[in-house]
C-alpha cells in the first residue's frame, strides 16, 4: 500500500543588523517538496500461510529418454525448490543414490518441475508432487529402478521417489515426496533421493494446507515456480 507523508515545511528566518541598528532582513521561507515513502503490498495469503496462487495448467505425461546425466559423488550437489510457501532444499544424496538423485537433477534442469504442485498432503506423513497431470497418474515418460539402502528409515524432512503397488522396489519416475512425520514407518521400497537441508518452516506450511478427500488434495494450490540445481 502507498502512503503520502505530509509536507514539511522548512522555515528560516534570519535576522541581521548592525549594533543599534533597527532594520531587519525579510523573513526567507523555503518549502521542501512533499516527500513519499514506499512500501510493497503484502501478498494475501491461504488459511496456512502460503502466498495465494493461481493452480497452473495440467501439463501432458511427458515421453522423455532416461537422462544420461550422471552427478560426481564428490561434489555437493542441491536443489531448490521455490514454491508459493517458501524455499526448500534438499540435498541429494548421490553416494548412496547416484542413479536417483542424477535422474531427479536432471529433471530440474531441463525445468520439467517448474510450475507443477504438491497434490498429494497427507498430515504428518508426506507431501507429494512432481506429476504434470497434477493428479498423482503422471510421470516424466521414463522409469528407472535404483534399491535404496536396505537399512533406510523414512524419517522427518527424507526425499524420497513416489512408485505405483506394481512398480519393483526402487522404481521411480518424475513424482516424489518429503516426509513430514518423525518416522512414517514405510519399508525401504521408495528410492532415496536426499534430504531436506533448508526450509522445514516452508514444508510445515504445506503440510498444514487443508485438504480433501482421503488422497489429501489441497484446497489451495501448492505450486513449485522454480526448481534450480546448484553444484560445487
Amino acid at each position: 500500500m502507498i502512503t503520502r507523508s505530509a509536507v514539511v515545511l522548512l522555515i528560516l528566518a534570519v535576522f541581521a543588523g548592525g549594533c543599534g541598528s533597527d532594520k531587519k532582513k525579510t523573513t526567507k521561507t523555503t518549502a521542501k517538496a512533499p516527500a513519499t515513502s514506499t512500501t510493497a503490498a503484502t501478498p494475501p495469503t491461504d488459511a496456512a500461510g502460503c502466498e495465494k496462487i493461481a493452480a497452473p495448467a495440467p501439463r501432458s505425461a511427458g515421453h522423455l529418454k532416461k537422462p544420461s546425466l550422471k552427478l560426481s559423488p564428490n561434489k555437493n550437489a542441491t536443489v531448490t525448490l521455490s514454491t508459493n510457501c517458501g524455499n526448500i532444499t534438499i540435498t541429494l544424496d548421490v553416494k548412496r543414490a547416484p542413479k536417483t538423485a542424477s535422474s531427479f537433477a536432471a529433471l530440474v534442469k531441463m525445468g520439467f518441475y517448474d510450475n507443477l504442485t504438491f497434490h498429494r498432503i497427507l498430515a504428518d506423513f508426506v507431501i507429494q508432487g512432481g506429476d504434470p497431470l497434477g493428479t498423482g497418474q503422471g510421470g516424466p515418460g521414463y522409469n528407472i529402478v535404483e534399491k535404496p539402502p536396505s537399512n533406510l528409515h523414512y524419517t522427518r524432512g527424507l526425499v524420497a521417489m513416489a512408485k505405483a503397488n506394481v512398480d519393483p522396489p526402487g522404481a521411480s519416475g518424475s513424482q516424489f515426496f518429503i516426509v513430514t512425520g518423525q518416522d512414517v514407518g514405510l519399508p525401504p521400497d521408495y528410492a532415496l533421493v536426499g534430504r531436506v537441508t533448508d526450509g522445514l518452516m516452508s514444508i510445515n506450511k504445506i503440510a498444514a494446507e487443508p485438504v480433501s478427500g482421503p488422497e489429501g488434495s489441497p484446497l489451495s494450490p501448492v505450486v513449485i515456480t522454480k526448481a534450480t540445481l546448484h553444484e560445487g
